[in-house]
């Protein structure tokens, strides 16, 4: 086993061990993160779904067949990229991330992103956008004009933000969340967009 798989490796033994928020009392199986140790790209989503915490694989249910599909048309495979979450363990009733929550168990995701060193990270939806570009210190860049706050996805995603402040090279490319395309099949040419100008990135 090379390094950077036994370095994975003690994060998910840390992940499975960790008891920091309540939400390991409700979980079935935490969702680690799966796919290519030595990764290009990283999709990061918000939090585990129903389907997910039953399986321990992240992006396993009607989003991750999306998801699959948009990888198919710019001919990657899953196995190529690495698929994680800010959380690790399901929400009840699939609600919203807490602070708290997100505080406690996103330097899990920071140290698999330090392990892999993928060149780009794509966070999908709005709590994994503001989360990573604000821990990469991005987030001035992102401010609305009038009236403070940070832009939202539909107005973030597509955009590049390279980061300037690591050892290797690091772009972020916000991408909506592929669960919008459940509820709304008119987003798949929108994500699809997205994805080809994704493809002339790699």
């Amino acid at each position: 086993m090379e390094s950077r798989d036994r370095e994975l490796e003690k994060v998910k033994e840390e992940i499975i061990a960790c008891r920091k928020c309540s939400l390991w009392e409700t979980r079935n199986l935490p969702v680690i993160g799966e796919g290519n140790h030595r990764a290009k790209i990283m999709f990061c989503g918000e939090a585990p779904g129903a389907q997910e915490d039953k399986t321990g694989s992240p992006f396993c249910g009607a989003s991750g067949k999306i998801l699959d599909n948009l990888l198919e048309s710019i001919s990657l495979e899953r196995k190529e990229v690495y698929i994680a979450n800010i959380l690790k363990c399901r929400p009840p009733q699939n609600r919203n991330p807490q602070q708290e929550e997100i505080k406690v168990c996103s330097p899990f995701l920071d140290k698999q992103i330090e392990i892999i060193q993928p060149e780009i990270i794509c966070p999908l939806g709005n709590f994994a956008t503001r989360y990573l570009l604000r821990h990469y210190g991005l987030e001035k860049q992102t401010q609305k004009e009038e009236g403070g706050g940070i832009k939202g996805i539909s107005q973030l995603h597509g955009m590049i933000f390279p980061v300037d402040n690591l050892p290797y090279p690091l772009k972020i490319i916000p991408l909506y969340h592929p669960a919008v395309a459940t509820y709304n099949s008119n987003m798949i040419e929108e994500l699809g967009k997205d994805f080809a100008a994704l493809k002339k990135m790699i």
